[in-house]
């Protein structure tokens, strides 16, 4: 990791911005609700995502979710945080765990140490209260053959979180290893979701500011955690094609927060408070 130059960018928050965070603490699927299904992406269709997931938060979380069912369902989140936060797993490849796996995900699954679910603030403005069930994803589960245009793989170690890259990295002694990342938190400010369930919600500029037409929604970072082998035997699930590749890392989220919660969530981060 130290061969990776500093490349991280802090954006200074201006005083019309929103300095705060929340976040959601969910646990890190310490009861092991996985399953290879995506109900964003494809919904409806068992294992419809071909690798397989770690979900935290709802409890109920597969291909055949519906807003309904989410809205029923229990949680592994404190506040009574429904939503569902979701990633593919990392596993130890030198373990011959789940050998016959059709999609040659193989390999013992790896739990992460830690799971941060925080949502923060807008550098340039206010943020407003995302709504109900909206789906947003992050980076491309077929980036190395879709090229890196949706790609958004953030690579790093605890202790070096200046810097990023979108390859696997060996962390120094005493260092973990940290899958980071980062959601859209510019809403068009009518949809849930979209065709390519992108569109409605996009990502801000590089000095913060969202574009034409969208209001800043709090935005979502998910760091994990991960005490991994000083080897390079560790590699993310994926689509058969994507050959394990790191820059296919990705996240989803669909929001189930209580009208209430969420207001909460907006006060703390337009506060610049910690909560």
């Amino acid at each position: 990791m130290r061969q990776v130059q500093r490349n991280v960018q802090t954006v200074r928050t201006q005083r019309s911005g929103s300095s705060g965070t929340f976040t959601s603490r969910c646990g890190r699927n310490e009861n092991r609700h996985n399953n290879p299904d995506n109900f964003i992406v494809a919904p409806g269709v068992s294992n419809g995502a071909h690798h397989l997931h770690d979900y935290v938060g709802n409890l109920s979380t597969d291909g055949f979710s519906t807003d309904q069912s989410l809205a029923a369902a229990g949680t592994t989140c404190a506040a009574g945080d429904r939503s569902t936060y979701f990633w593919p797993v990392l596993r130890d490849r030198t373990t011959d765990a789940n050998v016959d796996d059709a999609d040659g995900n193989v390999g013992t699954v790896l739990t992460p140490r830690q799971v941060s679910l925080q949502f923060r603030g807008n550098p340039v403005s206010k943020v407003t209260a995302m709504p109900r069930f909206i789906r947003i994803i992050t980076g491309d589960a077929k980036a190395a053959t879709n090229g890196g245009a949706n790609g958004r793989a953030q690579w790093s170690c605890t202790g070096f979180t200046n810097r990023v890259t979108t390859k696997y990295t060996l962390c120094p002694r005493g260092s973990q290893l940290l899958r980071i990342l980062e959601f859209p938190s510019c809403w068009d400010g009518q949809n849930t979701d979209s065709a390519n369930h992108r569109t409605h919600v996009l990502f801000p500029d590089a000095r913060g500011a969202c574009p034409s037409g969208t209001k800043a929604i709090p935005q979502l970072q998910m760091t994990l955690t991960y005490a991994t082998p000083r080897t390079a035997s560790f590699a993310v699930d994926a689509f058969p094609e994507q050959l394990h590749n790191p820059v296919t890392d990705h996240g989803d989220f669909a929001n189930v927060m209580s009208n209430q919660l969420m207001r909460t969530a907006v006060d703390c981060i337009n506060r610049g408070r910690r909560c």
